[in-house]
C-alpha cells in the first residue's frame, strides 16, 4: 500500500472527519477506510432504495460506484485538483432487498489526465452483487 503524501493525507482526513456529504448522505453511504490506493465503504439497504418490485434499484449501485470512485480519485490527486466522472459502466449481478453492502475500490489506471477505478459491491454473504468501472477526468486546481 502506498504511503499517503501530505496532500493526500489532508484530503483523507477531511473525508473521514466530515463523513459522507451531499447525495452520499441521502444514499446512506459510510466511508470506513480511505487511502490513495482505494476506499472501503458500507451502505445499509432500506425500502426507500427499492424499485417497484421490492429489490434494490440499479441506480443505487450506479450511484455507489460513481461516488466511491470519485472519492478514490480525488484522494489520489492529493489536493491538487478534483475529478469528474466521464463514464460509469455498472453491472448488476444479483438482486438483493436488505442487508448491508460492502464496497471496495481498486485503481486500474491513474494517469495525468484520467483515472479508471473498479468498484465492487458485496452483500452480507460475501457474494458479489454489482461491480462497476468509472473513468474520471482529472481537473487541475
Amino acid at each position: 500500500m502506498t504511503q499517503p503524501t501530505a496532500g493526500q493525507q489532508q484530503v483523507i482526513d477531511s473525508i473521514l472527519e466530515r463523513g459522507a456529504a451531499g447525495f452520499d448522505t441521502i444514499l446512506g453511504l459510510e466511508y470506513t477506510a480511505v487511502t490513495p490506493d482505494g476506499v472501503t465503504a458500507t451502505l445499509t439497504l432500506r425500502p426507500e432504495l427499492h424499485q417497484p418490485f421490492g429489490i434494490t434499484h440499479g441506480g443505487v449501485y450506479c450511484s455507489i460506484v460513481e461516488s466511491v470512485a470519485s472519492v478514490s480519485g480525488v484522494v489520489w490527486l492529493g489536493g491538487t485538483g478534483h475529478v469528474v466522472g466521464v463514464n460509469n459502466n455498472t453491472d448488476f449481478l444479483r438482486a438483493v432487498a436488505s442487508g448491508t453492502l460492502s464496497i471496495r475500490s481498486t485503481p486500474i489506471h491513474r494517469g495525468r489526465r484520467q483515472q479508471l477505478w473498479l468498484v465492487e459491491i458485496g452483500g452480507d454473504d460475501g457474494k458479489l452483487i454489482a461491480r462497476g468501472q468509472v473513468r474520471l477526468q482529472n481537473i487541475e486546481g
